[in-house]
């Protein structure tokens, strides 16, 4: 009875429920928007790193690329992008307001060959839409940004803004009703 043995092929199952999760993910984010939930909530509402957990996730919505977001000892915020079989000249890169806009296209030479059947498929190569991540024009440098590609990581650092005239607070004065 060897020959009747029936196997299940887990990879296609794992591709099916992050499919679905991607698509639940992705209707999430039609139907509440990027900034949160509630109509009008924006970014500054929500963006408050001293709120969150120190390792909580504050750029959940996409999952394509895998990348890394963090900030340095120096206050400076960085993304990384995992984009193997990419090319630098292939991403694009722009910053729109308070928001970086990531986007990359597959070059033509990952074609599918006609007749080939996976034995396990996990790496699935795929253009790269118009992905927007909040950072704030009032605190983070963004002309001083520095991009860098290197064997197939996508590593964007973006400086603090060091404005040395604007003050950390400033007092009110109070004053007496009819003075």
């Amino acid at each position: 009875m060897k020959g009747n043995r029936m196997y299940v092929d887990i990879g296609s199952m794992l591709d099916e429920i992050f499919d679905a999760a991607k698509t639940f993910g992705d209707q999430m984010r039609d139907n509440f928007g990027p900034e949160g939930p509630g109509p009008g909530a924006g970014p500054a509402s929500w963006f408050n790193v001293a709120d969150h957990e120190e390792n909580a996730d504050l750029y959940p919505t996409f999952s394509y690329p895998p990348m890394n977001i963090f900030m340095t000892a120096d206050r400076s915020m960085v993304f990384e992008f995992a984009l193997a079989g990419f090319d630098e000249k292939d991403i694009s890169l722009t910053f729109q307001g308070d928001y970086m806009v990531f986007s990359a296209r597959i070059g033509q030479t990952a074609s599918q060959e006609e007749g080939v059947r996976f034995f396990k498929r996990r790496l699935k190569l795929k253009d790269i839409e118009k992905q927007k991540y909040y950072v704030p024009a009032d605190r983070f440098d963004q002309m001083a940004v520095r991009a860098v590609f290197r064997n197939g990581i996508l590593r964007v650092t973006i400086p603090p803004k060091e404005d040395a005239t604007a003050p950390e607070g400033f007092k009110v004065e109070i004053v007496k009703e009819g003075d």
